[in-house]
């Protein structure tokens, strides 16, 4: 197996075990409608996670149980990831939005909280930032 084998390999875990969380979220209020599963469906598409996969993940959702982290670091990651993935098409709809929140709520983000982080995030995701914005992200040093 080669290196790259083994980066793809994680990488493939890791989107599995995003999608197993947006199903395991999409589906905490009840059956999951179809609209919910159209949207699953598409974000299976961007997380190239394959039929059998999307079948096993929906019928045993807390297989893979949401496993926020307890750093707010690694917490901000996964819903940046989470918005990478969403913005990959260059749109959030409104379903997106409502299920973002919820991950957001299942990863530690108080309401308040989750409302702040997601409204900023759409705002640079979107490309609607304003200009102080702009320049303090550009300005901003490692």
């Amino acid at each position: 197996m080669s290196f790259n084998d083994l980066f793809d390999s994680g990488k493939h875990k890791k989107n599995l075990g995003h999608f197993a969380s947006i199903v395991t979220l999409a589906s905490a209020d009840g059956a999951v409608s179809e609209d919910e599963l159209a949207m699953l469906k598409s974000f299976a598409r961007k997380l190239d996670v394959d039929t059998s996969e999307f079948e096993e993940i929906l019928a045993t959702p807390n297989r893979y149980p949401i496993n926020p982290p307890n750093n707010k670091w690694e917490r901000l990651e996964r819903l940046y990831d989470l918005f990478k993935i969403i913005y990959s098409d260059h749109v959030m709809d409104e379903s997106e939005e409502k299920l973002v929140k919820k991950y957001a709520i299942g990863l530690g983000y108080g309401d308040d909280d989750a409302d702040a982080i997601i409204k900023k995030s759409i705002a640079i995701f979107g490309g609607k930032i304003a200009f102080e914005d702009y320049e303090y992200l550009i300005g901003k040093k490692k």
